[in-house]
C-alpha cells in the first residue's frame, strides 16, 4: 500500500486578501467613474450636435473658455474671492449653530426652545435667504456670506445635536465615577462623539453652501463666480458661462475630495470602520 500525498494550501494572509479586495473594489469604482463622464461627454457632444453650439456649445469650446479664463487672471481674482466668502459664511454658521446644538442635545429645556426654530430655517428655500440678503446688504460681500450662514447653521445644529443626544451615557457615568470634570468629559468623550456628526453636516452643507454663494453673487454681486457668470451671460456668452460653472464644480470637487474627506479620515482614524476601508 502506497501513502497518498496530501497537498495542502499554503496559509493565506487575511490582510493580504482583504487589500486585494479593496484594490479590485477601488479600480472598478474608476471604472464606473471613467464610464459615467465619457458617457456624459458622448450625451453632450449628441446634443450640441442636435441643438446647435450656438444653444449648447461643444465640450471642445467650453474647454478653450475655460481655458482663457485661466489665462486671463480672472480665475485667481473671483474664484479666491467667492471661496473666501464660502468659507466666511461657514464659519459665522459654526460659531451660531454649534453652541444651539451643544444646548440642544444636552437640555431639554434648549431644546424645546430652539427646536422649532431651526426646524423651520432648515426647511426656508435657499433662493429666500439670497434675496434677504441682498436686501439687507445690497451690493457687497456681506450678502454671499450671511446667505452662506443662514443656509448651513441649521443643519450644523441639528446634527451636533443628534451627535450630543448619541453619547453613551454609560460613559459619562463611568467618568464622572472616577471624578472626571465636566470640562474633561466635554473634551474627551463629548467631542470625538461629535466629530463625525459635524463632518456630515459640513459635507452636506457644503453641497448647498457654494451653490447659494453663487447665486447671490449673480443677483447683485460685485465679484466672484456668481458675477462672472451674469456678466457672460450678459454677452450671451454661453460657452463662458458653461466654462466658469465646469471650473467651480471641479475646485469645489477637489476641495470636498481632498480637504474635507481627508480631514475627516484623518481626524476619525481611530474607528475600526475608517483604518478598514484605508487598507
Amino acid at each position: 500500500m502506497t501513502d497518498q500525498l496530501v497537498r495542502t494550501a499554503p496559509p493565506t494572509d487575511p490582510e493580504a486578501g482583504a487589500k486585494r479586495t479593496a484594490k479590485r473594489r477601488r479600480l472598478r469604482l474608476t471604472g464606473l467613474v471613467i464610464l459615467g463622464w465619457v458617457a456624459m461627454f458622448a450625451l453632450w457632444e449628441y446634443g450640441s450636435w442636435w441643438f446647435g453650439s450656438r444653444l449648447l456649445p461643444r465640450p471642445l469650446e467650453v474647454f478653450q473658455a475655460g481655458v482663457e479664463i485661466v489665462e486671463s487672471g480672472n480665475f485667481v481674482t473671483d474664484f479666491s474671492a467667492s471661496v473666501l466668502k464660502t468659507f466666511a459664511g461657514f464659519a459665522v454658521a459654526a460659531a451660531v449653530g454649534a453652541p444651539i446644538g451643544y444646548l440642544m442635545g444636552r437640555y431639554n429645556y434648549w431644546r424645546a426652545f430652539f427646536h422649532d426654530g431651526v426646524t423651520i430655517a432648515g426647511t426656508i428655500p435657499a433662493i429666500v435667504y439670497a434675496v434677504m440678503s441682498l436686501i439687507a446688504f445690497g451690493l457687497s460681500n456681506l450678502g454671499p456670506i450671511l446667505a452662506v450662514a443662514l443656509v448651513s447653521a441649521p443643519y450644523i445644529a441639528l446634527n451636533v445635536a443628534e451627535g450630543i443626544r448619541g453619547v453613551d451615557k454609560s460613559l459619562v457615568t463611568m467618568s464622572e465615577a472616577f471624578g472626571r470634570t465636566p470640562q474633561q468629559i466635554r473634551r474627551e468623550v463629548l467631542v470625538p462623539t461629535i466629530v463625525p456628526f459635524v463632518f456630515a453636516a459640513i459635507r452636506m452643507c457644503f453641497a448647498v453652501a457654494w451653490k447659494v454663494e453663487a447665486l447671490t453673487e449673480v443677483f447683485g454681486g460685485r465679484n466672484g463666480v456668481g458675477f462672472q457668470i451674469r456678466t457672460e451671460y450678459q454677452l450671451y456668452d454661453i460657452a463662458a458661462v458653461l466654462a466658469w460653472m465646469f471650473l467651480f464644480i471641479v475646485f469645489m470637487l477637489i476641495i470636498e475630495r481632498l480637504v474635507l474627506a481627508k480631514s475627516e479620515a484623518r481626524l476619525l482614524a481611530w474607528r475600526p470602520q475608517e483604518r478598514s476601508s484605508a487598507l
